[in-house]
């Protein structure tokens, strides 16, 4: 499972958010997204922790808490899905 933040500073960094989900337990991984063209990160980003309690405890410890300016959204991540159009021509 993975979590989705949301609403997140641009300024932030993956250390600074690594530092606030390691408060519920051990970080596997942390994303965050850049914008190609502007080089600047987008405002949201992914943690992935250790276990599933752990993540379920992030997500109900975070969820519209105040952090660097910003009330999180932190939820599960949904599964990614194929953005192209469907359409042919």
């Amino acid at each position: 499972m993975s979590i989705y933040v949301g609403n997140l500073s641009y300024e932030v960094r993956e250390e600074d958010l690594k530092a606030v989900f390691a408060e519920y337990g051990t970080v596997k991984k942390v994303q965050l997204p850049m914008d190609r063209e502007t080089g600047r990160m987008r405002g949201f980003g992914f943690v992935e922790m250790e276990s599933d309690a752990q993540e379920t405890a992030a997500i109900e410890g975070l969820d519209n808490a105040e952090w660097m300016g910003r009330s999180l959204k932190v939820n599960k991540a949904k599964p990614k899905t194929d953005g192209g159009s469907s359409r042919r021509y």
